[in-house]
């Protein structure tokens, strides 16, 4: 019985020395490479980005609901007030169209006035806030 009990104490002893020997890291490098066109299309996507993203100048909402809705809303819109740039932003799990870029209240509040003619829901939103 005492043989029984020494040899799966051994076995364990080998299985253990075994593994933590084998286990030692790999060393490697990784070379990537990239097309440089898609620094040039990054650097544009930034710019854009920047342009387009949260900040603390006043924008009209005209629309909030589905997605192909605000396209359509969009597009609607853009026909109408060509002066006016516009952009679609998703906020869960609604599409909000923003239009407009107004650095004071009033300039945004009489803007408001004019696009309320033709959309009766739109409202006045400082996004940073």
């Amino acid at each position: 019985m005492r043989i029984l009990r020494i040899k799966p104490a051994y076995l364990t002893l080998l299985l253990g020395l075994f593994l933590t020997t084998k286990g030692t890291a790999q060393t490697g490098s990784v070379t990537v490479s990239q097309d440089p066109k898609f620094e040039e299309l990054l650097a544009e996507k930034r710019k854009i980005n920047s342009s387009i993203t949260v900040n603390d100048r006043y924008k009209l909402q005209i629309f909030y609901g589905a997605n192909d809705k605000a396209r359509k809303a969009l597009q609607d819109f853009k026909r109408d007030f060509k002066e006016l740039d516009g952009t679609i932003v998703f906020e869960s799990p609604t599409y909000k169209v923003w239009v407009g870029s107004f650095s004071s209240r009033i300039e945004a509040e009489r803007q408001l006035t004019e696009v309320r003619k033709k959309y009766p829901n739109a409202l006045l939103v400082k996004p940073n806030k």
